[in-house]
């Protein structure tokens, strides 16, 4: 799994506290980033989490490349609808051979690993079988209406391939792009840094959090699960019991280490 943060809105701390100071003050849009020194944006932005006045975050995004993750993550991470994606589509990628993702529970048990391999072998070869199927029949239908070979056999393979990928597992690697503005994102670790989250999304959620907290490390000084924002966990009997771990886990996080 790797995650790079692509870009993100630029100075988005003094642009949120720019925001914010046009909401408190009477300043004019001309002057509203004077004065605002690292200590005020600071300020401002302390004051904005003391008080839960997040639609300031909204005016700041973040970018992400997530890669060597799971369609069974992916589905997950699309969930959260306030956000922009862009994925490597099975339709229009010839997926012959493609790779896919361990479960690290399955990865210990060789009995297991054993099987899923098998299982991840079958599949490629059902899929490259009905893809070949495909292609021959939808090249026979293009060359009857006129088309010349060349075309024909490139137009007929991707066509399979939009069917042929109902074979693929969850478990296939994928690709995606991520937009999210920063409320958007409170929302997100707060669900998705929780230990009570599947590991996969879990693990991509802590990485984009370390890579927020180095761009905006005020804005993301409160950001995690729910423990860590509020510092009491909302799940009831379904609580990991770990809030104190969980807790000195994320300062780790955001302090590097």
């Amino acid at each position: 799994m790797k995650v790079t943060l692509i870009a993100h809105t630029p100075e988005p701390e003094k642009v949120i506290a720019a925001a914010a100071k046009l909401c408190y003050s009477s300043s004019d849009i001309s002057s509203i980033k004077e004065g605002l020194t690292e200590e005020k944006t600071a300020s401002f932005i302390d004051m904005l989490a003391s008080i839960g006045h997040e639609s300031p975050m909204e005016h700041v995004s973040f970018t992400f490349g997530i890669e060597g993750v799971s369609r069974a993550c992916t589905h997950q991470l699309v969930r959260h609808r306030i956000a922009s994606y862009s994925q490597k589509s099975q339709r229009y990628v010839n997926e012959n051979g493609f790779e896919f993702i361990t479960p690290p529970e399955i990865e210990a048990v060789p009995e297991a690993k054993a099987e899923f391999e098998r299982s991840m072998a079958s599949l490629t070869e059902s899929y490259n079988k009905i893809a070949e199927l495909l292609t021959e029949k939808h090249k026979q239908d293009f060359l009857a209406r006129g088309m010349d070979e060349k075309a024909a056999a490139s137009k007929a393979r991707k066509k399979a391939n939009e069917d042929a990928r109902f074979v693929l597992p969850n478990a296939c690697e994928t690709k995606i792009v991520v937009t999210m503005n920063v409320r958007s994102l409170f929302n997100f670790f707060k669900h998705r840094c929780c230990n009570r989250a599947q590991w996969e999304i879990k693990a991509v959620a802590d990485e984009m959090l370390r890579l927020c907290c180095e761009a905006a490390p005020n804005v993301f000084k409160k950001a995690g699960p729910s423990c860590v924002m509020t510092g009491r966990c909302p799940e009831g009997k379904m609580s990991c019991g770990k809030m104190r771990e969980v807790i000195k886990e994320y300062e780790a996080l955001k302090n590097g280490e």
